[in-house]
């Protein structure tokens, strides 16, 4: 597995704009870093959680089916390319209301199994850099360990 490759990719999909970095940075502006730190494990370790799920049961296709992998790529690209589009064009919304709490730890790591960046940085990460013919609990585990100790800066940022 290539770990810098692997490194530059969770920089570049966490540390980019998606719904848990605007609702993190909107939670830290109107209740503060301190209120808002459940909300950043919770996106964290749910996600962590996330991927492990998703790359055990997604990996055991690969293994049965390997023309799944090569087809979940290409789909995969498609899709970044629509959700780019999409973010490129969204109007701004700056009607914004302090009077709510920020997201519990549950809420935010719950939050992932309905976030679609969620969705295509997980599936994303394990059609990257995993391969059907290696140990595929070790390559899972991997991603997901990397995605926390380098994710979880961005969140932050």
């Amino acid at each position: 597995m290539e770990f810098i490759a692997l490194i530059l990719f969770i920089l570049s999909t966490s540390g980019t704009p998606g719904p848990n970095n605007i609702m993190i940075l909107t939670s830290g502006v109107n209740h503060g870093i301190r209120s808002s730190l459940p909300h950043v494990f919770g996106v964290n370790i749910g996600f962590l959680i996330m991927i492990i799920c998703v790359g055990l049961g997604i990996m055991s296709l690969f293994q049965q089916w390997p023309v799944l992998h090569q087809l979940i790529q290409i789909i995969g690209i498609f899709y970044l390319i629509y959700l780019a589009f999409k973010i490129a064009t969204m109007p701004v919304n700056n009607d914004l209301n302090s009077d709510k709490k920020p997201f519990s730890f549950l809420q935010a790591a719950a939050f992932q199994w309905v976030n679609p960046k969620a969705w295509v940085m997980c599936v994303s990460a394990i059609v990257a850099f995993s391969s059907s013919s290696s140990n595929v609990i070790e390559q899972v585990l991997i991603i997901s360990g990397f995605y926390f100790i380098f994710g979880l800066p961005c969140s932050f940022a």
